[in-house]
């Protein structure tokens, strides 16, 4: 893997910090070298107007030949340059006409008449470019830097007056401004190495976050972004804010998929039961009627007494759940009212009382309600019984009955085991309940009741309490329905 395929949550700080520390090296650097380019000429701009100021002392001495003098002259500021450095100098070496050495600040180095050739690689460049010079200042740059000022005096040229500097005559005023411009640079960098880490990282999380969640979109829907994952309008902001519609856009798609593959379900299976239960109504009349004729009619016999209060029993079980399967809402009926509710409430009291249960009922209703009180009396029986054997001994079971906006909202909810996911995804299908003493009947028949009333139903179920909401619209346009 090359840098270049590191995740961004790396590649942004890495990039950053590294654009970081080259600019300020290039800054610092580029900076270092003018300044160097700066003191290299201050130092001789300083030099030279020195050694101007001498050359107009000198012009007497080197006119009549008085070396002394012209000694004294040259060495005062190199006594004084050894008390207090300044011009960085070396050595002043006063040359005549003919370029030999007059006097020098080193006699032993630069002895008197010694041709300037005879003095090194660094006098003989400046001996070429004064003979090849127009009187004016020549700078010698090699092992040493010259500095050459002529002495000239009604155009005719006396002499030369050479100032020999080091090669690093301005390395300690440039040291001690590059260590400033390190210290400087340095703590630039501890400033804003972290920052754009952080700001690297701070941009990037975010992005992995969303890549790793986009590359789900395929297989499943995605996990929502973390609240204040960035908080910014710009356009990664934006990004994240796109993210967030699509993806309420596809949970809602995916929800209204699995709705409609429900209800599709549902539908299936309602024609499918009802066909059966059609199929198996005729030959059961049937058998009922023979186990009814057999009864008055056959002579007394033991075994006859024991078998056909069983085979009756059993047919008429049968014929319960048949009736269950063809549940329809369009047979008429008189209206609801409160009473209705009421009693529910008084068939099945006992039965939370045996089971330990503590019944809360709550019914606002009063008067006549435009639906059908057989149909709403059988949903609000089928939910509050689940409730009550769903509630462990000692749990509560709460039912709420109103009327509100054009509708009647029914409540159930009880404390007790919550509903799985997996019943949860079938929970209205017949014969999927978790309820060990039903046929799984119930919820299914409630949801075909709700269903056809033009009513909607919602279940919730979490650790501590499941609730069942139902709310069915009032109106006689929608009671009895027009179409199933």
């Amino acid at each position: 893997m090359s840098l270049f395929d590191l995740s961004l949550r790396h590649k942004l700080p890495l990039w950053g910090g590294l654009l970081i520390v080259v600019t300020a090296l290039a800054v610092s650097g580029s900076n270092l070298l003018l300044t160097r380019e700066n003191l290299k000429k201050n130092m001789l701009s300083r030099s030279e107007i020195l050694g101007r100021s001498l050359v107009r002392t000198l012009y007497s001495a080197i006119s009549q030949d008085d070396v002394w003098r012209a000694y004294e002259i040259i060495n005062f500021p190199i006594r004084a340059e050894a008390r207090q450095p300044s011009f960085q100098l070396e050595d002043f070496v006063l040359l005549d006409a003919q370029n030999q050495v007059f006097i020098s600040t080193s006699p032993k180095t630069y002895p008197l008449q010694a041709r300037l050739n005879s003095l090194g690689g660094d006098f003989i460049k400046l001996e070429a470019q004064l003979a090849s010079g127009d009187g004016r200042k020549v700078i010698v740059e090699s092992g040493r830097i010259l500095l050459a000022i002529p002495l000239v005096m009604e155009g005719v040229q006396l002499g030369t007056l050479v100032l020999v500097h080091p090669a690093d005559y301005f390395k300690s005023s440039f040291n001690h401004i590059a260590a400033r411009t390190a210290w400087t640079t340095l703590l630039v960098l501890l400033i804003l190495l972290p920052a754009s880490w952080y700001w690297g990282r701070r941009m990037a999380a975010p992005l992995s976050m969303l890549t790793e969640y986009m590359g789900e979109l395929g297989r499943k829907l995605p996990p929502p972004l973390p609240d204040r994952i960035y908080q910014y309008g710009d356009e990664l902001g934006r990004l994240f804010h796109v993210y967030d519609q699509m993806r309420h856009e596809l949970a809602e798609k995916k929800s209204i998929e699995r709705q409609m593959m429900k209800t599709d379900r549902l539908a299936s299976i309602g024609r499918l039961t009802a066909s059966i239960a059609h199929e198996i109504n005729n030959p059961l009349g049937g058998l009922l009627t023979a186990v009814d004729t057999l009864k008055r009619h056959a002579k007394p016999d033991p075994v006859l007494e024991r078998v056909v209060p069983l085979l009756e029993r059993g047919l008429t079980q049968i014929k319960d759940i048949v009736g269950a399967l063809l549940v329809e809402a369009k047979a008429k009926g008189r209206s609801l009212n409160g009473q209705d509710i009421e009693d529910v409430h008084t068939l099945l009291a006992q039965e939370a009382k045996k089971r330990g249960v503590e019944w809360v009922w709550e019914n606002s209703v009063q008067g006549d309600v435009p639906l059908p009180a057989t149909l709403v009396r059988q949903v609000l029986i089928n939910l509050a019984l689940n409730a009550v054997q769903a509630a462990a001994p000692g749990g509560h079971v709460g039912i709420r009955a109103s009327l509100a906006e054009g509708h009647l909202a029914l409540e159930v909810k009880n404390d007790g085991r919550e509903i799985s996911p997996e019943v949860m995804e079938h929970l209205f299908e017949p014969f999927t309940g978790q309820n060990a003493e039903g046929h799984g009947l119930g919820l299914w028949i409630t949801h075909q009741i709700v269903d056809q009333l033009r009513g909607d139903i919602i279940v919730n179920s979490d650790a501590g309490q499941t609730r069942f909401c139902i709310t069915l619209p009032l109106g006689e346009e929608t009671w009895p329905p027009t179409s199933v």
